[in-house]
C-alpha cells in the first residue's frame, strides 16, 4: 500500500466510504459460543446516502464469514463481494444498494455473520485460566482497528453511529458492554439474553463486551466496580475515589452524558492499563496494588468520556487529539484532587516517559510526530506509544503557559467539548478553534510565538521542554545520580522510603535513561531496596529492565515469570526488547513467548513477536 492507495481518501486504514454511505444505528443480536470460540448472529444497519446515487455500502471486514445481507424491510437479499486481504487491514465488504434505498432518508440493512476463532479483537480464556477457574471468560478490545474482526463496520473514528445489542449466552455467565443494560430475558436451552442500548453515538472502537463470571460492588451513586469475586473487594477499594474523579472531571469539561460509569477488572492478560469504552472502562489487575497509588489510569480513563469519547479523532493520524488532551486533562484532575505539585510532578514524568519513547524510536523516527501519515500503510497499532500521550500534553501545556495559565485555558476546554461533541476531527480544525477562541491581539500574538511546525510536525523530542516545577522531580534524579555516577553510594533506605510511590517509579525510570550500572551496585540498590519483592508492576519491571540491561541473569526467572503472568505491553514489552538485546538470554525468551503464547491476547502476542524479530 503506498500514498496513493491508502485503503480510502478519509482514512488510510479502513476500506469503508461514510462520504458516499454511512451508518447512524448499529443493533446486533448475537449468541456467544465458547465451544467454538465464535460469536454469531445477525447486525442491522440503519443507513444514510451521504452521496446522492451511491450504490453500494462499503464496510471493513477481517476473517469474518458473511453468510447473508438483506433488506430488513422486504427480506430481499442483496448482492455482495469480499475482497482479497490486504495487509493486516482485513478486506474490503461491498454491499450493492437496492435503487429503492432513499437518497435523502434512512434504510436498513441485515447482515448474518460470524467471526473467526483467531479474531484479533477477542481473547477467549478457558475456566482454568480465570481467577475463580468456574466459567469461561470472553473480553474484546477493539481499539484501534480491531472491531473489523468482531463485526462489519465502518472501521473509522470518522464514523459515529448508536448501537444496541441482544447477546445471548449460558445462565451462568454475566455479560458487561459499553452501553446501559436493560432488563435480561430468558432463553432457551438454559440460557439467558443481555440487553443493552446505547444511544450516544460512537464510533465502533469503543463497542465492547465482556463475558464471564462476574460480580460487582457499588462505590458511587453512578460508579461500580465489576470482577470476579476472588478481587472485587480489592478492587473496590482500590477504586473507591473513582465518583470523586468523575465529579471533578465534570468541573473541567462539563456534564456527564453516559448515565452510569462501570469499572471492570480484567485478567492480567489484558493489554493495556485501561480502555476507555463508555460506560464501562476496562482495567487492568496491575493496578491493585493496595495503596491507590496507580490509580490516576481512572482518571484518565474517566476524561476520555469528553475527549476520546465525545470529541475524536478523526483517523489514527491525529490520534494526539484523543491522548494529548485527555492525558492534560488527567494531570489537572490530580491536581485539583492531590495539589499542583503533583500535576507538575505527573507531568515532569511525563517528559521522563517522552525521552524514553524517543530514544527507542529514534529522534528521526516519523513515528514521533504528533501528527502522522500512515498513508504508506503503517498499521495503527505500529505508531501508538507514549508520544500522542505525553508530547500531546507537554505541547497543550506550553500553549496554556503561554496564554497566561488554567484560569484562561479551561474555559476554552469547556468550550472545545462543546463545539465538537459528537464529532471527529482533524487537527487544523482543532487549531482553528483554538484562534477563533482566543481572538485579541495579545492572544494571537501568544498563539503566533508557539512553534506549531516543531511540535506537531517535527520527529523526536520538543526543541524546549516546558517550564515545570521540580520541587518533586529533583530529590529522584539526585538520588538516580548517586547511584549511577557518584561515590556516595546510599547505605541506608532512607531517602528511597521517603519518597512517594510515583517518586520511586520516577527514580528508576531517570536510571534506566542512561548507561547500565555495574551489576554490583544494581544488585546493591535491589536488595536495599527491597525492589525484588514490590508487588508494584510499575516498580518491579523497571528493576526487572536493570538487571537485564546491566547484562545480569540475577532476576531472569522472576521476571521471566512476570512475563508470563502479566500481559500489559507497557510492561512486557520492554522487557522483552531487553531480553532479546541480552544475547546469553535471548533464545530463553523466545522459548518462553512461543510456550506462553496460546495464552497472550492475540495483540500482545502480535507485537511482541515483532519484538522478538519473529514476525
Amino acid at each position: 500500500m503506498s500514498a496513493s492507495n491508502a485503503l480510502s481518501p478519509g482514512d488510510p486504514s479502513s476500506f469503508s466510504r461514510p462520504d458516499q454511505c454511512a451508518i447512524t444505528d448499529i443493533s446486533l443480536d448475537v449468541k456467544i459460543d465458547f465451544g467454538r470460540k465464535v460469536v454469531h448472529g445477525t447486525a442491522t444497519y440503519k443507513c444514510k446516502k451521504v452521496l446522492a446515487g451511491a450504490d453500494s455500502l462499503i464496510l471493513d471486514t477481517d476473517q469474518l464469514t458473511i453468510f447473508k445481507v438483506y433488506c430488513k424491510q422486504t427480506s430481499q437479499d442483496l448482492q455482495f463481494s469480499v475482497g482479497e486481504p490486504v495487509g493486516k487491514f482485513g478486506s474490503k465488504l461491498q454491499i450493492t444498494l437496492l435503487t429503492s434505498f432513499p437518497d435523502d432518508g434512512e434504510f436498513e440493512i441485515c447482515v448474518d455473520y460470524e467471526n473467526s476463532p483467531a479474531a484479533t479483537g477477542l481473547q477467549w480464556m478457558p475456566a482454568n485460566l480465570t481467577a475463580g477457574k468456574r466459567q469461561p471468560y470472553l473480553y474484546s478490545q477493539l481499539q484501534s482497528i480491531f472491531a473489523r474482526t468482531v463485526l462489519p463496520c465502518q472501521d473509522t473514528p470518522s464514523v459515529k453511529h448508536t448501537y444496541s445489542a441482544r447477546v445471548t449466552v449460558d445462565k451462568a455467565l454475566t455479560v458487561l458492554m459499553s452501553a446501559v443494560p436493560s432488563p435480561t430475558e430468558p432463553a432457551p436451552n438454559d440460557q439467558v439474553t443481555y440487553i443493552f442500548q446505547q444511544p450516544v453515538p460512537i464510533p465502533c472502537y469503543l463497542i465492547a463486551i465482556a463475558v464471564g463470571d462476574l460480580t460487582s460492588k457499588k462505590i458511587g451513586s453512578r460508579t461500580t466496580v465489576w470482577a470476579e469475586s476472588e478481587m472485587i473487594d480489592r478492587a473496590a477499594w482500590e477504586f473507591e475515589k473513582a465518583e470523586q474523579m468523575l465529579t471533578t472531571a465534570e468541573e473541567l469539561c462539563g456534564p456527564y452524558i453516559w448515565g452510569v460509569y462501570n469499572i471492570l477488572v480484567l485478567p492480567p492478560t489484558f493489554p493495556y492499563g485501561g480502555i476507555e469504552n463508555p460506560c464501562l472502562t476496562f482495567a487492568t489487575p496491575t493496578l491493585i496494588v493496595g495503596d491507590r497509588s496507580l490509580t490516576t489510569v481512572i482518571a484518565h480513563e474517566i476524561t476520555h468520556s469528553w475527549t476520546g469519547n465525545l470529541v475524536t479523532n478523526f483517523n489514527w493520524e491525529h490520534f494526539w487529539l484523543n491522548e494529548g488532551h485527555t492525558m492534560f486533562v488527567e494531570r489537572k484532575i490530580i491536581g485539583r484532587l492531590h495539589g499542583e505539585d503533583d500535576r507538575q510532578f505527573s507531568m515532569n514524568s511525563g517528559w521522563t516517559d517522552l525521552a524514553h519513547t524517543i530514544k527507542e524510536f529514534g529522534p528521526t523516527n516519523p513515528l514521533t510526530k504528533l501528527v502522522l501519515d500512515l498513508t504508506d500503510g503503517t498499521h495503527p497499532e505500529d505508531s501508538f506509544s507514549t508520544v500522542p500521550y505525553e508530547k500531546g500534553s507537554a505541547f497543550l501545556y506550553t500553549i496554556e503557559t503561554a496564554l497566561g495559565g488554567a484560569a484562561v485555558v479551561e474555559p476554552w476546554l469547556r468550550a472545545y467539548i462543546q463545539k465538537f461533541k459528537g464529532k471527529s476531527i482533524k487537527t487544523d480544525e482543532w487549531k482553528e478553534f483554538l484562534y477563533s477562541y482566543f481572538s485579541t491581539e495579545e492572544q494571537q500574538t501568544a498563539l503566533n510565538g508557539i512553534d506549531w511546525e516543531g511540535w506537531l510536525n517535527t520527529p523526536g523530542m520538543p526543541a524546549n521542554k516546558p517550564d515545570y516545577d521540580m520541587t518533586l522531580f529533583e530529590a529522584c534524579e539526585t538520588l538516580c545520580n548517586r547511584w549511577w555516577g557518584g561515590t556516595d553510594i546510599p547505605t541506608t533506605i532512607a531517602e528511597f522510603e521517603a519518597f512517594t510511590v510515583n517518586q520511586k517509579i520516577a527514580f528508576l525510570a531517570e536510571l534506566l535513561l542512561k548507561d547500565a550500572m555495574p551489576v554490583e551496585r544494581i544488585l546493591q540498590m535491589g536488595d536495599l531496596y527491597e525492589l525484588p519483592k514490590s508487588n508494584n508492576a510499575e516498580i518491579v519491571s523497571r528493576w526487572y529492565q536493570l538487571c537485564l540491561r546491566g547484562r545480569t541473569r540475577n532476576q531472569l526467572d522472576p521476571t521471566l515469570q512476570f512475563v508470563t503472568d502479566v500481559g500489559r505491553m507497557k510492561f512486557v514489552r520492554p522487557l522483552y526488547q531487553d531480553m532479546y538485546a541480552f544475547e546469553d538470554v535471548r533464545q530463553i525468551a523466545i522459548d518462553t513467548f512461543e510456550t506462553n503464547r496460546p495464552n497472550m491476547h492475540p495483540q500482545t502476542a502480535a507485537m511482541v513477536a515483532k519484538d522478538l524479530h519473529l514476525e
